[in-house]
Formats: C-alpha cells, structure tokens, sequence
C-alpha cells in the first residue's frame, strides 16, 4: 500500500483561486500588501533604474496562508507518530524548501514572500493618492491643473472592487426587514457600489527647485537615495499636476542648471559648497518665477558634509528662501561616512514652520520624506 503524508505549508492558497470575484479579491489583496511595503518598495532598483513605463516586479512579504497540502511522493518526510510528541516538537521538513547558500546545508528558515507584477503608474497612484503640494496659494495666474478622484455616487451596477459594504448591508437589512425575514442574506439586488468621477481643479501656477549636492563625499549609496526621492517626486508632480514647472540644479563646490537626464545620471566630484546651489536659486527665482505669479517649492539633499566655514552663510540663505517659498525641503543622508558636524544641525537653529527636513539612514526613509515634505493637509501661510 502506497503511504501518504501531509506537509504543512506558507503559499498564498487564494493564488489558486479562479473566477471574476476572485481575481478582484486577489488584487484587492495585492494592493493592500503592497500598501503595507510600501516603504521598502519605493526604493527598490529595479523600479528607480526602470524607464519609467515597464512592468516590475516588487516582492511582497504578507501574501501568506497556512494550508495543509497532500503530499503523493514515495520518500518519506514524516513517520508514522509514537504518540509521545510535545507542544514545539519539529513534525517533519521539506529539503527542497529554504534558499541557503550553496557549498553547505543552512540552519535559517527561509523568507517566503510573493512576486506582483505591477506597472509603475499602478503603484504610483497608490504611492500618491494621499500626497499634495502644499500650502498652495492664490496667484495672479491660476495656469496650473490638477486632476483628483472623488467618489461621488452609488449605483446598483459596478466591479467587486468598488462595492460599499456599508450600504449594501443596509439594503440587505431594510428588504429583510420588509420581507419579515429574520435571516440576513445578501442577494444581488442588495449590492451598492461606489463610482467616482475625476475632478479637474485649476490651481495657481507652480515651480520646484531640485537641488542635489553631487560632490565627492556623495557616494554611491547617498546619491541613490537622492535619485530615488527625486524620482517619485518628478512623476509625482507630472501625475498629479499640469503645467508644473521643475527646475534641476546640480552642485558641488559650485551650482549650475542641468537637464534631468544629466540631473538623474551624470556624476561630479569635488568638495561642497552648499551655499552655491541656494544662490543659484534665488537668482532663478527672482529672475523667472516672480512671487506674485508662483508657488515656489525648493527641495535639497545632500550628506551634509559642507565646507564648514559656509554652513552660515547657507543659513542666512535658506532664510532668504524661506521669505519668497511656500516651503523648504532639506534631506539629509546619513551614509557610511556620515559627518557629525553636519548641515542638520545648523539648521536645527530655523524656526520657520515653512522649513521641513528628514534625516534618511536607509532606503526604506525615501518613502516617509515623500510623505514629509508632500502633506496637503499642512498648516497655511501666506507668502
């Protein structure tokens, strides 16, 4: 007689799935465990060094559901039981499972975890559906456009991923209760669902200044971290905004103004002098983008690593910033060399509610700078 066994193990069993209404729960699940990595996504290579319109794949480690599965191979994996197991007691093991290394037998669990294939506009919205510019202002020329989706009505038609459970319980509840029923079922003619519409909103024309320090001490971990904030951030604005304007400014000891292909993959070297890159911009401004006419939002990262008889003179111009923008970003990388002394703490001393800054020790702070610096919900204040 052949011998049967049952193995336990970690798969995403809803995978397997099949049907209109599972797939749609199957993405729904998707988007939340991607929503719930969202910090370790967003700085992932495969999506920072894409070209921007591929599908990538992200690895998602909350796909997980215990199931027992039927095992028909002929070598054993568990015995037949003695009865005197305790609680902890190791019932059997799968050698094929685990990923060590090769040359020896490892002692580690393995990470299970689930590839989704998912384009970079998808993740995306998903990214910076919550995001804004913020304290937007009134200007004399409201030429920028922004798009929103809002959702604004219930229908009895629509895609599993947009019912409103709220409402279809309650249509549940009313015809059980006209029907005399005590029984609470839900059938098709209960089911609600939400549909949106987008919202085109003119808004007061904008510019952002990205400032990045190229210099020597920039390694090749910090400038990674700054090419991926200012990644999310370009296709951020471009998502969200029409007629935006993006101005790229590359420094070390001095600053010029450059394409955002040479912003995105050119190299420098040499020391720093922050002070360049705000002067560049101030001058920029005043020359290009009057206050009158726009909402102006300058963002720097850097290492912090300035030459320190400089670190007062960027003081005095970040305040000179902080006159004319809506508000100042300033992300600092804290890297394998990170300079105690740094620009952070100088700038400790602003007290301006307009200036925000971030400290990033690793990748996984791309996402909360984003989060830092693009709050729409921000206190106001007038320029």
């Amino acid at each position: 007689m052949e011998k049967f066994s049952f193995i336990v193990s970690k798969e995403d069993w809803s995978l397997h799935r099949k049907g209109y209404v599972d797939q749609q729960r199957h993405m729904k699940k998707v988007k939340e465990a991607i929503k719930k990595n969202l910090a370790d996504i967003v700085s992932e290579e495969s999506i920072i060094m894409s070209d921007g319109k591929k599908i990538v794949k992200v690895p998602i480690r909350s796909l997980e559901e215990y199931r027992f599965r039927f095992n028909l191979n002929k070598q054993e994996h568990v015995g037949q039981g003695k009865g005197k197991t305790k609680p902890g007691d190791i019932l059997g093991s799968d050698s094929a499972r685990g990923s060590g290394k090769s040359g020896g037998a490892g002692d580690e669990p393995g990470v299970d975890y689930y590839e989704a294939e998912i384009t970079v506009d998808e993740l995306a919205e998903l990214i910076f559906e919550d995001l804004g510019l913020p304290n937007l202002q009134e200007k004399e020329q409201p030429e920028m456009v922004s798009e929103s989706i809002e959702f604004k009505d219930v229908r009895k038609k629509g895609i599993m991923s947009n019912i409103d459970k709220r409402r279809t319980l309650l249509e549940s509840i009313r015809r059980n209760a006209r029907e005399g029923s005590s029984e609470l079922k839900i059938i098709p003619d209960d089911l609600r669902f939400k549909t949106w519409e987008t919202e085109i909103k003119h808004q007061s024309s904008a510019v952002v200044i990205a400032m990045m320090d190229t210099s020597g001490s920039m390694g090749p971990f910090e400038k990674y971290i700054a090419r991926s904030f200012f990644f999310w951030m370009v296709r951020f604005l471009r998502t969200k905004y029409k007629n935006v304007q993006i101005v790229f400014l590359a420094h070390h000891t001095t600053a010029k103004e450059v394409t955002e292909q040479e912003f995105f993959t050119k190299g420098e070297s040499g020391g720093t002098r922050c002070s360049s890159v705000y002067e560049l911009a101030l001058k920029i401004i005043e020359e290009r983008y009057p206050v009158s006419d726009y909402n102006i939002y300058p963002f720097h990262f850097s290492d912090g690593d300035n030459l320190p008889s400089d670190n007062e003179k960027c003081l005095r111009l970040v305040n000179r910033l902080l006159d004319v923008c809506n508000i100042f970003g300033y992300g600092e990388i804290e890297g394998l060399y990170y300079n105690s002394s740094s620009l952070m703490k100088v700038y400790q001393q602003i007290k301006n509610p307009r200036f925000t800054s971030v400290l990033i020790k690793d990748k996984s702070g791309v996402y909360p700078a984003l989060r830092a610096f693009f709050n729409p919900k921000r206190d106001v204040f007038q320029v």
